[in-house]
């Protein structure tokens, strides 16, 4: 049977981590559920493979550590756990490395991070012990789709910890962003965090990202999926074959025309695919809101392969599960504006992680993966791997001698293995706080696709870059009332 010719409850295109939340959500509600994606494999930006590097060795291709996976409410309920996904949190979640061999470490403990800061402990604690208090409250806030009062709000303690958010947030992506510290080493260690979002600095959605993440790093921790990221897909993807679902990988989408027949459409995709696949058929005004939506700053990723761990300068960065690389605070706001500048940085961030040092068993025959991102401008061709070694090689000398093997996947090449990564923008859509607000298009609804029954659930909708599934559980909770008239969201509890 021809493609035009299949009929399916809902067809999913793109089988990352929202596009099979979604496929999930709507399998779980009984409806006939097909995933199309172009890649050989499922998983999008949360996939594992051998690259060649070492023999055994195997790498996470897109993201590799995971503090939404504990703390995103779709993974709360799906709880990955009990699916049998190990995550383990890190004694120290994240640290950054400075000259001379000082160092700021988040750890999971607050207090004993408070600590560690000194003098600026105090400070730290204010900032984010409320926070850290209440983190459904930060969660629903930060990861809700900015049109509706979260139900985590309405209670005292969550009005309380909103209005705590809030003001942090105002603080910290503004030009009062260092007021409360006297030293150098809590301001960097925070200015780490924030430069996951690849937006100037100081900005209100670089804040934002910033204090959610600090936040969890003192809650769930940043954990490390035994096995890689894959391990979150491959529990999706079974459940949805569970439920009778289908994923078929290898299967690019181009126009609408290709597409089996469907009550629902999800697609798990830069709002440029949507307009390419449907914008004939959408309304004029919708079809310019998409095509005016605006891609980010870039990554180009460094995968290693080593013979032993990174030797940083300071003892506690070996131990933290992820490492943010580019110095002070003023050091990394200089390199972020570089990049948005639409130059290389002289010294540019980088996010460096080692799993085997949380997950020993992704050291194989003595040979272990380290996965490096260095922020790059917009389609680089760059081949980045000489600068992520030199930048190592400030913080640990002898960084060279331990390593086996490398590879550059530069920022324009990154889209080859992820479509949705428009010339290495890891965010699929520039992140500021228009943009999370009005992601993908200033509309009520962020998830319509201007077509009956086509809906956008991908990062480059509301909450916005993570592996959380958020955006294809709340698109497909969307088409689930309007397209098949269920209110009510099914149970994605294992063993339903």
């Amino acid at each position: 049977m021809s493609p035009g010719r299949e009929q399916h409850d809902v067809v999913v295109v793109g089988a990352g981590p929202n596009g099979l939340a979604g496929a999930v959500t709507m399998a779980r509600a009984g409806l006939d559920v097909v995933v199309l994606e172009e890649q050989p494999t499922a998983g999008g930006g949360a996939r594992t493979a051998g690259l060649g590097l070492g023999e055994g060795v195997v790498h996470d291709l897109c993201s590799a550590v995971h503090p939404m996976a504990l703390a995103s409410p779709f993974f709360r309920e799906f709880d990955l756990a009990t699916r049998g996904v190990e995550l383990t949190s890190p004694e120290i979640s994240y640290a950054q490395p400075m000259d001379g061999g000082q160092a700021g470490v988040a750890y999971r403990d607050l207090e004993r991070t408070v600590e560690h800061l000194g003098e600026d402990g105090p400070a730290w604690r204010a900032l984010l012990g409320p926070l850290v208090a209440e983190p459904e409250t930060v969660t629903a806030v930060a990861m809700g789709d900015k049109r509706s009062v979260p139900r985590e709000v309405l209670n005292p303690a969550g009005l309380r910890a909103a209005a705590a958010f809030g003001a942090a947030v105002l603080e910290q992506g503004s030009g009062l962003w260092s007021a409360r510290f006297r030293g150098n080493v809590a301001p960097a260690l925070l200015t780490g965090v924030a430069a996951h979002s690849t937006a100037p600095l100081p900005s209100l959605a670089a804040a934002g990202t910033s204090l959610l993440l600090a936040a969890h790093a003192h809650g769930v921790g940043w954990p490390i999926p035994t096995g890689g990221s894959q391990a979150i897909v491959d529990a999706l993807v079974a459940d949805l074959r569970t439920h009778g679902g289908e994923v078929r990988t290898g299967t690019p989408v181009r126009t609408w025309r290709q597409l089996p027949r469907a009550r629902a459409y999800l697609f798990d995709t830069t709002p440029r695919a949507l307009v390419q696949i449907w914008g004939e058929r959408m309304p004029p005004g919708v079809r310019a809101g998409l095509e005016r939506f605006q891609y980010g700053n870039a990554a180009a990723k460094v995968d290693f392969v080593l013979s032993g761990p990174v030797p940083w300068t300071n003892a506690d960065v070996a131990r933290a599960g992820t490492v943010h690389v580019g110095g002070t605070r003023q050091e990394v706001a200089r390199a972020e504006a570089q990049v948005a500048a639409g130059r290389h940085a002289e010294s540019p961030l980088m996010l460096v992680s080692d799993p085997a040092l949380t997950v020993p068993s992704r050291e194989v025959s003595g040979l272990r993966p380290l996965w490096t991102y260095a922020h790059v401008p917009a389609g680089s061709t760059v081949d980045m791997t000489e600068a992520v070694t030199a930048q190592l090689e400030r913080f640990a000398p002898g960084f060279r001698d331990v390593v086996v093997a490398a590879r550059c996947i530069p920022a324009a090449e990154m889209s080859a293995h992820n479509a949705n990564y428009v010339d290495g923008d890891i965010a699929a859509g520039a992140i500021s706080m228009w943009r999370m607000v009005a992601r993908p298009r200033a509309a009520w609804d962020p998830f319509t696709g201007g077509v009956p029954g086509v809906y956008l659930c991908s990062s480059s909708t509301t909450p916005g870059p993570g592996v959380h599934g958020m955006g294809g559980w709340s698109a497909a909770r969307r088409a689930l009332r309007d397209r098949f008239g269920i209110r009510r969201s099914p149970d994605l509890s294992p063993g339903i």
